[in-house]
This record gives structure tokens, sequence and C-alpha cells, in this order.
């Protein structure tokens, strides 16, 4: 049996969830090209992002089988997306250890798509991630579900960025559509910007 539950105080579950679910994602891949390293690395990034940027928001949200966790949606509220200076600069180390040369090039496309998120208010979903043993027994779904019935009961848009083309039918199903296909600077993979309007009562 599906549980969602609230992901506050789960870091230390969360983290490798998201650096192995993330393993083979595009850009990830690019920034972080050493697959020996890649799941170290990308720990590092994860780690301070859950802990100090959207976990103490509030918003995210685990789901597992059995009270485990294997998957992962960390949300933020709106108005609240953008990464404050002190959480910057806790994770300023951190990415510069995962990253190396191609930090520059990371910062640049975190710009990129800082520059074209939405200024409308919205629930954004920085995030989903599901074990890869886990796949395909509807735990993203759960998540998806879970936040999005509430977004449409408060009649709140929501937003994402999809990292990976394949990604993007699934998302579509549960009402979000691609608003442009972003290119990004120095020959990191292309992004898929998506949006969600709410859906009326009545589905």
């Amino acid at each position: 049996m599906i549980t969602v539950r609230q992901a506050a105080g789960n870091a230390d579950a969360i983290v490798p969830v998201l650096a192995r679910a993330f393993y083979d994602d595009p850009i990830w891949s690019w920034l972080v090209a050493d697959p020996a390293t890649r799941i170290e690395r990308l720990s590092r990034v994860f780690d301070p992002m859950a802990r100090h940027v959207h976990l103490p928001r509030g918003l995210s949200e685990v789901a597992g089988r059995d009270g485990a966790t294997e998957a992962v949606a960390l949300w933020d509220p709106p108005g609240t997306w953008r990464v404050p200076l002190s959480a910057q600069l806790r994770q300023a180390l951190p990415l510069l250890r995962a990253f190396g040369r191609r930090t520059l090039a990371a910062a640049r496309a975190l710009s990129a798509m800082e520059a074209r998120h939405p200024k409308r208010p919205h629930y954004y979903l920085a995030f989903l991630a599901t074990d890869p043993p886990a796949q395909g027994h509807g735990l993203g779904g759960a998540l998806l579900r879970s936040r999005l019935e509430r977004c449409d009961a408060e009649r709140m848009p929501a937003y994402l960025e999809s990292s990976k083309e394949a990604n993007v039918p699934y998302y579509e199903r549960f009402g979000f559509e691609v608003t442009e296909r972003l290119e990004l600077p120095g020959g990191c993979p292309p992004v898929w910007l998506m949006w969600r309007d709410p859906r009326p009562a009545d589905g």
C-alpha cells in the first residue's frame, strides 16, 4: 500500500533517492560526467538543497510502500521559489566540489532557468524523484495527485522544469503543458518548461 506523508525531517532518506533517480538525467549527467562518482557528487548537491531550501518550506512530501521512502516531491509555495542568499552560501562549496570545472556552466544554466521562471503566483515542483527500483509502481503519481488536488482546491497554478524529454508526456497526463523548450548555455542539454492551470471542481 502506498502512503504519502510530509517530508520534513527526512533528509537522510530523501537525498539518496534524489541522487539515484537523477543518475541518468541528461542535465545532471552532463554536469557530473563521471558515472563512477556521480551518485556521491549529486548527493553533495541535493543535501543542502533539501535541508536548507525545500524541506523548511513545509510542502514537500515522500511516498513509499510499507512506510519506506521510495519517492519524493520537493515543492515550494507561491512566491518562494527563489533560493535565499543564506542557502546559496551554504550550497556554494558543495556545488564547487560536485561540479568542479563545470560549476560556472551549472550557474549559467540555473540563471537561464531563473530568468524564464513565471512571475505569476504558483506552486513550484522543484524535483520529483522515484528510486529506480521502485519506479513503475505509481509512487510519483501519488505524490503529484496529493499536491495538485490542493492546487485545484485553491485555484492555484503549478509549474515545473522537466530536464528529460521522455518525462514530458507523463506530466502532460496530470495537466501540465509545455510552454517552452529552453536551450541552455554552454552546451548544457535543454529543459522543458511546463505550466498547469488549476482544473475546475468537476474535473
